[in-house]
């Protein structure tokens, strides 16, 4: 090999090592206490069915997010929810984490809108527009809490675990 080839394989070594690590950042994840683990695109989940909420940011202002239900997400997935999320699956939880290894707890019972009666977004938009970069591609969004520290920027991964 010549030195001129040699740059150039390396050259494309980091091309494909850069385009991989930015396809990863705009996945997410769902995996653990589930029969079917997933890596989602922002592609496949404009195929699930959407849906949008009307929340305050923590900059206090009403804004519109659309996305995907979070309960839809873990269905597609196999968790445990509904009429089967009772006895031992009861003590399950959602770890949520995002990309710079911020992480919030969910019981599994509070995020099934059968139990709760709300709707948690896994957001794409806002207001019309697309996430901005530090926000998205993907954000949790839970309108009715009060405060929105469990609103998780750049969502990652979604992981169910039992608590026993």
């Amino acid at each position: 090999m010549t030195p001129t080839s040699i740059k150039l394989l390396l050259g494309g070594i980091l091309v494909l090592l850069f385009t991989t690590k930015e396809l990863l950042a705009q996945t997410l994840s769902v995996t653990g206490e589930v029969k079917t683990p997933l890596t989602l695109t922002a592609s496949d989940l404009h195929a699930l069915e959407r849906t949008e909420v009307t929340a305050k940011d923590r900059d206090g202002k009403e804004h519109r997010y659309a996305g995907v239900a979070l309960t839809a997400i873990l269905r597609k997935a196999g968790a445990t929810l509904g009429g089967e999320l009772r006895g031992e699956n009861l003590s399950k939880y959602l770890i949520a984490k995002a990309g710079d290894g911020y992480e919030v707890l969910f019981s599994l019972a509070e995020v099934d809108a059968e139990f709760s009666g709300r709707t948690i977004l896994v957001a794409d938009s806002v207001d019309g527009a697309p996430l901005p970069q530090g926000v998205g591609p993907f954000r949790l969004v839970i309108p009715d809490e009060k405060r929105p520290a469990r609103w998780i920027r750049e969502l990652k991964s979604l992981e169910i675990r039992f608590a026993k």
